[in-house]
Parts: C-alpha cells; sequence; structure tokens
C-alpha cells in the first residue's frame, strides 16, 4: 500500500514538473522544449489550430505574426486536478497570462498525459480561453 501511494505521489510530481516545463519553455520562446512535452503523436490544440506531433506544434508556434510591444509573458498554473491510471493520466489547470500591459487572458489546460521512455508527456492537451483583456497583445483567442 505505502509502495503504490509513493509511486502515485512520484507520478503526479514528474506531471506537475511537465506542468511547468511546458510553461517555462514557452514564456521564453524555447518553442523546442515546449514541443518535446508532447509524445511523437501528442496534439496540442488551441483556437484555430490542431497540429500534432513535437516538429507540427513547434512550427505552428513558431508561424505568424507577433505584437513587437509583447517582450513579457508569464503564464500562471494554478489548481491542477491529476488523476493517474497506470501508464494514463488526465489533468485540468486554470492559467492566467501576463503581459506587458498586465492580465492578458485565462483559461483551463484539459490534458491527457502518457508515460514514455522519456517520462511522462502530453499525449493531447487543450487550450480553452475563457477570458481575454481588450488591451491583449496576442490575438483574439477567447473560446467561451
Amino acid at each position: 500500500m505505502a509502495d503504490s501511494r509513493a509511486k502515485l505521489a512520484a507520478d503526479r510530481d514528474a506531471i506537475r514538473d511537465l506542468l511547468a516545463r511546458y510553461t517555462y519553455n514557452g514564456d521564453r520562446g524555447r518553442v523546442a522544449d515546449l514541443a518535446a512535452c508532447f509524445a511523437e503523436d501528442g496534439v496540442l490544440e488551441f483556437p484555430g489550430n490542431a497540429p500534432v506531433g513535437p516538429a507540427a506544434i513547434a512550427a505552428a508556434l513558431s508561424s505568424g505574426s507577433r505584437d513587437p510591444r509583447l517582450t513579457f509573458v508569464r503564464h500562471h498554473i494554478t489548481n491542477p486536478l491529476i488523476a493517474v491510471e497506470g501508464d494514463s493520466a488526465t489533468a485540468r489547470s486554470y492559467f492566467t497570462v501576463h503581459s506587458d500591459f498586465g492580465l492578458d487572458h485565462s483559461g483551463t489546460y484539459d490534458d491527457r498525459l502518457v508515460r514514455t521512455a522519456e517520462g511522462w508527456r502530453f499525449a493531447h492537451r487543450r487550450v480553452r480561453i475563457d477570458w481575454q483583456a481588450e488591451t491583449s497583445l496576442f490575438r483574439r483567442m477567447t473560446t467561451r
């Protein structure tokens, strides 16, 4: 019983680490490192796109134009609910994003995760935007 609790705690900690690595790498513009958080057939579903696999995810996040005033981005993840079942898991988290002009947008991450030889990876991450400031430096993305 104690071994299974320790394994569950270790899995949940490794998943929280994955959530943080995705965020830190994205905020710092390390798109390849962010994309490496996904399984080989992992999907990043966000408003207007759903690339499959790390290479396609990196390409999608590197394409398009960016507001030149956007020089500061910080994602803050809260309240992750993590359920582990063997080599699969789900996670749901709230997030808020701050940019040069303050609070920019907020929403939820809905994740399906898979244990790989490299550790936990996203099998599917759905990004939903609940709110976006009128002064947002990001393209319009509200999905709810």
